[in-house]
């Protein structure tokens, strides 16, 4: 994985093109370039705006699989800011099942409580994304709350709402019996 960069937008072009990618995000289509194009540049603030934070590109030799995120919460209905962060990953379709958004997702993890010190890290998804829901799981993640935004455009599966799952430092460390956080 590598800090995302104006080099990979071809890459964001393909992932987000993806009506299978697409199906639980944003209006549940795929996105023209020119859409990407916006979100590109959304994307790349995020590290500016707290160091140590962003999205990456992920890749298996040099095959772009997709991106991992740690961003800061963003919404109201996601709590304080300190201390917190929001993991989220989409990877391109042919590359699903095959463990990489858990390996990835480990590794933001170890990056977010051992590097930077965060104290909990969170991630949401539709219930019916239980690809998505497994993959928290699979990294230690908990399940914490069921809600139910408002949507514009609500997609299928949207009426029985999103699912938070977090873990927090200490549970991370937990899970890893012997090991201070500097040696995880």
């Amino acid at each position: 994985m590598v800090p995302l960069s104006d080099e990979h937008f071809d890459y964001e072009v393909q992932l987000d093109g993806d009506p299978e990618v697409m199906r639980y995000l944003g209006t549940g289509r795929p996105r023209s370039r020119n859409e990407v194009e916006v979100l590109h540049r959304r994307r790349l603030a995020v590290a500016d705006r707290v160091p140590g934070l962003g999205f990456w590109a992920g890749f298996v030799d040099a095959d772009f699989v997709g991106w991992w995120i740690l961003e800061p919460p963003e919404h109201e209905y996601q709590g304080s800011i300190a201390g917190q962060a929001e993991l989220g990953y989409r990877l391109l379709s042919r590359y699903w099942r095959k463990g990489l958004a858990s390996e990835g997702a480990r590794e933001l993890l170890r990056h977010g409580f051992n590097d930077l010190g965060l104290t909990r890290i969170f991630a949401e998804t539709m219930i019916v994304n239980t690809a998505s829901r497994a993959t928290m799981v699979s990294v230690g993640m908990h399940y914490i709350r069921t809600f139910h935004l408002e949507w514009d455009e609500p997609l299928p599966g949207s009426e029985q709402g999103e699912v938070e799952y977090a873990i927090t430092g200490e549970q991370w460390l937990a899970q890893r019996p012997g090991m201070t956080r500097t040696d995880a």
